[in-house]
């Protein structure tokens, strides 16, 4: 494998990526690091603008500070089991603090677009607490005018929604935010309350209530996992922050909660993910279902089949959406935030959207394929989709493309992009098999089978003896892990066994695999990237090499952070790089981690067969 170096900012980051838990409604996310700051919170929606990004921009990016002024205490940040309320911890000799970190929306508490409380709760001795927030809105080009009353605030900017903050404190308007210091002794508690100034204010019984409801609300989402497997922890962790990207109103999913993070540090690659990537949401569905979490593959199957023939060619569907489905924003740079460690454009919106992505097809009807098989039966309407999608799948199947990881290279054939649309064409042909479905099998059995001879023709190197990842191309790429995961090929087929090697070789570093090793168009040299990882760990047990496969899923499971998150890429130290957390990241752990411990158990009949 080629040697790489992490191109290292000028300016350290206060909080890193990896020090940080999340906590969401359904509808937006709010990043709360471990010194007790909320330093990313776009309000009131996943793609609305930000209120908070000092991630971004310590000085101008706004954040909301709580925390006590302990200078020796230990902090100790967790979940509350099986919930998405987080639990921050401030321990020493003489005073312990502890802090919960919850978001409700209108289904718990039947008000308002967003509710974030923060409860403050001393366990031992006597603190002083200090509370510093200061929203900057419009992604902080706008700042706010502040008024206080009777332990209430008001922020209010033009075009931005009047964000009030309560608590029985005494408030002091400080650089456009609102600033409070005071003591709390044992027993005592103050609740801190962050909603819209046009909702009813929350009382006490209210405020507890909200609290219990939610907790409740986890824990029997949580609950109805069928997974009982050696990494049940990780795996229930991995599906409830799934949950947490997925919209409650349009059942889409962002494919990570932030943007403008960096892939490499100091390097130009920080992009938008606050959009619905039809290939991420797809996979995001299928790694539920494997849960046993069918209403969430309902939901986004009714809004994809929405989406054919809204694309700049008729049936062809665009490559991500924003969650309610209208087209997502061009880039605009940032330049007023100094970006993550000085890692600069902060980029919002994504030009990758006018991308043509052959791949996205097979994600697609992959996940209609088991939704139908394991949940809700297709619709007539939403059958003519799929044949619509097909049909564009037939007809340019051999297009060049730009390939899965969006690099800004001149279009190419790419074997991922149609190994992927094999699977779009196989996945229709056995669901109209299975539902009796009406289709012109006769042009798709055609067309499976032309993709299945030209991959084997155009992408099969016999010198080199393993698969490559475009045509002409002599390199290998982590996506062409998927070829055995979607059943193309034989996870024990020598040509594949090949392959695994070479890119356990090329690409690999012990449990980090790297996406590629070439110039994609971009700045910078990126990090290995987790799901290929995760992949590797799930075709080496495939492979049967289970024991290489359970060294390198410990050893990936050690590399989250403290609560479990991942964001979408490691640096060689295993540190954690880019939007977080990731959803890529986390539905090839469940994949990974649910099919490894079958094969441990020795039981073949995995139930995720086609």
């Amino acid at each position: 494998m080629v040697e790489r170096s992490d191109n290292l900012a000028d300016t350290p980051p206060p909080r890193p990526i990896a020090d940080h838990g999340a906590i969401g409604n359904l509808a937006t996310m709010a990043l709360v690091a471990t010194d007790g700051t909320i330093d990313f919170l776009c309000w009131p929606d996943f793609d609305s603008p930000s209120i908070f990004a000092a991630l971004l921009d310590p000085d101008k990016g706004g954040h909301f500070t709580l925390a006590p002024q302990m200078a020796d205490a230990r902090v100790v940040q967790t979940y509350l089991p099986d919930t998405n309320v987080l639990l921050t911890q401030w321990l020493s000799d003489d005073a312990s603090v502890q802090i919960t970190d919850l978001m409700a929306g209108p289904e718990e508490i039947g008000h308002g677009a967003a509710c974030l409380l923060r409860r403050v709760e001393v366990t031992k001795g006597e603190v002083r607490m200090r509370l510093d927030c200061q929203p900057r809105f419009d992604y902080a080009r706008l700042q706010p005018e502040v008024s206080i009353a009777q332990g209430q605030v008001v922020f209010d900017a033009p075009g931005a929604p009047s964000l009030r903050l309560c608590a029985a404190v005494d408030f002091t308007a400080v650089d456009r935010g609102a600033s409070a210091s005071f003591v709390m002794k044992v027993g005592e508690s103050i609740d801190i309350v962050l909603d819209e100034e046009d909702d009813p204010p929350l009382d006490l019984a209210a405020r507890n209530a909200l609290v219990v409801d939610v907790i409740a609300h986890w824990r029997n989402w949580a609950r109805r996992s069928i997974y009982k497997g050696r990494w049940r922890e990780d795996v229930t962790r991995s599906a409830l922050v799934l949950k947490l990207m997925t919209s409650r109103r349009h059942g889409s999913m962002v494919a990570a909660a932030t943007f403008g993070l960096p892939e490499v540090l100091g390097g130009s690659r920080n992009w938008d993910y606050r959009s619905t990537w039809i290939r991420d949401a797809s996979f995001t569905v299928y790694a539920l279902m494997r849960l046993g979490y069918t209403e969430e593959a309902k939901a986004f199957t009714r809004w994809s089949a929405e989406r054919p023939g809204h694309g700049p060619d008729d049936g062809q569907l665009r490559i991500m959406y924003a969650l309610d489905g209208g087209e997502v924003q061009a880039e605009v740079d940032l330049d007023h935030l100094a970006g993550y460690a000085g890692s600069q454009p902060v980029r919002i919106g994504n030009d990758a959207a006018t991308q043509l992505q052959l791949d996205i097809f097979g994600a697609l009807l992959d996940a209609v394929y088991l939704s139908n098989k394991y949940g809700e039966a297709i619709s007539h309407a939403g059958w003519l989709g799929v044949c619509h999608v097909v049909g564009f799948v037939c007809d340019n199947w051999r297009r060049p493309d730009a390939g899965i990881w969006e690099g800004r290279e001149a279009p190419r054939e790419h074997l991922h992009s149609q190994l992927m649309c094999w699977v779009a064409v196989d996945r229709a042909i056995r669901l109209a098999s299975k539902r009796s479905l009406t289709a012109p099998f006769d042009q798709w059995i055609a067309a499976r089978n032309d993709i299945s001879n030209y991959i084997w023709a155009t992408f099969w190197n016999k010198e080199l003896g393993h698969f490559v990842r475009s045509k002409g191309s002599t390199d290998l790429d982590g996506a062409m892990l998927m070829m055995p995961l979607v059943r193309f090929i034989g996870s024990t087929d020598p040509q594949w066994l090949a392959t695994l090697d070479a890119i356990g070789d090329q690409l690999g570093d012990d449990a980090l695999v790297l996406r590629y090793d070439r110039d994609d168009g971009l700045e910078g040299e990126e990090g290995a990237f987790a799901a290929c990882s995760f992949w590797y760990v799930e075709c080496l047990a495939r492979a049967g090499r289970l024991e290489q496969a359970h060294n390198n899923m410990e050893k990936l499971l050690a590399y989250g952070n403290h609560v479990g998150l991942y964001a979408e890429e490691f640096t060689s130290k295993a540190e954690l790089l880019g939007n977080f957390p990731q959803a890529f990241t986390h539905l090839a752990l469940i994949s990974a981690a649910t099919y490894l411990d079958s094969a441990l158990d020795g039981r073949n009949n995995h139930p995720w067969q086609l």
